[in-house]
C-alpha cells in the first residue's frame, strides 16, 4: 500500500499536463499511473494543476545587517513560502574572506534554518577573498554547497570581489562542481549621496550601472569559458545587449534570474504615499524598462523573489541610507507570475532551479523524485488579501491574480491546505 495517492488532478510532465495519478512512498513519488491503487490518504485534485514544488533559489531570512534585522526568520518566512507552493529555498551564508570565516558562517547559519518549515539549501558568499580563491571552492564541496555568490558592488561595506577574482572564480567553474552566481552593478557608477531621498534611489543605481556591468562580466565568461548566473536582473535593456553581443551565452554560460516586483511595480511606485515600502536593490525601474523585461522572459531562466521583509518602523524613512533595502513577497510569487504569464513560466520556478544549483532530487514530477508538490486552481481573477509573513506590511496585497495555489506537500506530507498550515 502506498502512503499517498494524489488522483484526478492534471500533472505537470514534460512541459504539458497530463491525466494521471501519483502515489508516494517514504516520501518519494514512488509512480505514476493511468490505474488507481490502494493508499493510506488520497488527496483528490480534481479541478486542480499538480506541478513539482515551487524552489525559490533567492531568499534573505534573518538577515542582519548592522542593527537592523529582516522580520521573517526561517521559520515564518518559510510557513509564508508554504502558502505559496514553495517547498525548497535557497538563502545565503554571510559574506566570508576565507575559509575560517566560511566554516564559521555556516555553521552559524545552519543553527538559524533549524526551525525551517521546508527543505532549504545554502549559497556560500565571498567578499574581499584574502586566501586562495581554489581552497575556498575545495572547502565549498566539503560543505556540499553548490553555489557561490559575488557582489561587483558593495565596496562601501567591503563586500566588492574585484575583477581579476571574478576571472578566476570563473575559471574554477570549468573543473569544479560549482556556479558563480553575482550581484551586478557597476560600483563606479552608483550614487551614495546621503542626501538623496528614497524616491531618487533609481538614479542612485541607474539601469546603466546594472548593463555595463552585465556587459563587462559576460566578457569575463567569454574570455575564461565559465558559467556565470545572475541574479535579480531588472531590465529588459540588459537582456537585449547581452543578447545582441554575445548570442551563444545566454541561457548557456549566462543564465538569468529576476524578481517578480520587476514585473509587478515601476518606479512610479515611489511617488506612493507608501512609496519607502517599494525599495529595494537594485531598484524599480521604467514602464519602459519593464515592457522590454517582459517581452525578453523566454531569455530568463529563472524566478526568484529576493525575500527580505522589514517591518514599516524601518522602512519609513526620508532618506535613502536611513532605510533598509528589502521587500517580502515569497506567498505570491508563483501566482503573480503564473497569472501575468501562464504555463511557461512553470519550469523557471522548479526544473530550471534544480537543475542549475544541482538539486537531483527536485523539480520534476517522476518516480524517484521528492514527493514535492503544488497545487492550484485557475480561478477568475481575484484579489490577494492574505499574507503570512511576519512583517507588518505586504506590498502585493490588492493585487488582482487568476492562478490561486490550494495546497503544499513536502516529501509526501500536506503542509498547507484549506488555508492552514500543518506542521510535521
Amino acid at each position: 500500500m502506498y502512503d499517498l495517492a494524489i488522483i484526478n488532478g492534471k500533472v505537470w510532465i514534460d512541459e504539458a499536463f497530463h491525466r494521471l495519478n501519483i502515489y508516494v512512498l517514504g516520501g518519494k513519488i514512488a509512480c505514476l499511473s493511468a490505474s488507481r491503487f490502494e493508499a493510506s490518504e488520497v488527496i483528490n485534485a480534481t479541478n486542480e494543476y499538480v506541478i513539482p514544488g515551487i524552489i525559490d533559489p533567492h531568499v534573505h531570512f534573518a538577515l542582519g545587517t548592522g542593527e537592523r534585522r529582516s522580520k521573517d526568520d526561517f521559520l515564518s518566512g518559510s510557513i509564508a513560502a508554504a502558502f505559496g507552493g514553495v517547498t525548497t529555498i535557497i538563502d545565503f551564508l554571510d559574506p566570508s574572506r576565507n575559509v575560517d570565516e566560511l566554516n564559521q558562517n555556516y555553521l552559524k547559519r545552519c543553527n538559524e534554518a533549524k526551525e525551517c518549515a521546508i527543505d532549504y539549501q545554502f549559497h556560500a558568499t565571498l567578499r574581499e577573498p584574502n586566501q586562495s580563491l581554489e581552497d575556498f571552492v575545495f572547502r565549498m564541496e566539503q560543505l556540499h554547497l553548490k553555489s557561490l555568490k559575488i557582489f561587483t558592488t558593495y565596496s562601501d561595506s567591503h563586500r566588492r570581489t574585484d575583477d581579476d577574482a571574478i576571472k578566476t572564480l570563473l575559471k574554477l567553474t570549468t573543473y569544479h562542481p560549482f556556479i558563480l552566481i553575482g550581484h551586478v552593478e557597476n560600483d563606479q557608477l552608483i550614487d551614495l549621496n546621503p542626501d538623496y531621498p528614497f524616491q531618487l534611489l533609481p538614479l542612485s543605481r541607474p539601469v546603466i550601472a546594472e548593463t555595463e556591468e552585465a556587459m563587462k562580466i559576460a566578457g569575463f565568461v567569454k574570455e575564461t569559458g565559465g558559467t556565470f548566473y545572475m541574479v535579480h536582473l531588472t531590465s529588459g535593456e540588459t537582456i537585449e545587449k547581452i543578447k545582441a553581443k554575445y548570442p551563444d551565452l545566454i541561457n548557456q554560460k549566462f543564465l538569468i534570474e529576476s524578481c517578480p516586483h520587476y514585473f509587478v511595480f515601476t518606479e512610479d511606485a515611489l511617488s506612493k504615499s507608501d512609496g519607502y515600502l517599494y525599495t529595494m536593490a537594485p531598484p524599480l525601474r521604467t514602464k519602459n524598462d519593464q515592457l522590454k523585461l517582459k517581452n525578453n522572459i523566454d531569455y530568463i531562466n529563472t524566478i526568484g523573489t529576493d525575500h527580505c521583509s522589514y517591518d514599516i518602523t524601518l522602512k519609513h524613512k526620508t532618506l535613502l541610507n536611513q532605510m533598509p533595502l528589502g521587500i517580502g513577497g515569497i506567498e505570491h510569487s508563483f501566482s503573480i507570475m503564473h497569472s501575468m504569464f501562464g504555463d511557461k513560466i512553470i519550469d523557471k520556478m522548479t526544473k530550471n532551479v534544480a537543475s542549475i544549483y544541482q538539486l537531483p532530487t527536485k523539480g520534476l514530477i517522476k518516480a524517484g523524485m521528492d514527493a514535492d508538490f503544488c497545487f492550484y486552481e485557475m480561478t477568475p481573477p481575484f484579489t490577494i488579501r492574505d499574507s503570512h509573513s511576519a512583517a507588518d506590511n505586504d506590498i502585493y496585497l490588492g493585487m488582482r491574480v487568476t492562478t490561486k495555489v490550494v495546497r503544499t506537500v513536502l516529501r509526501g506530507k500536506i503542509i498547507v491546505q484549506n488555508s492552514r498550515f500543518i506542521p510535521h
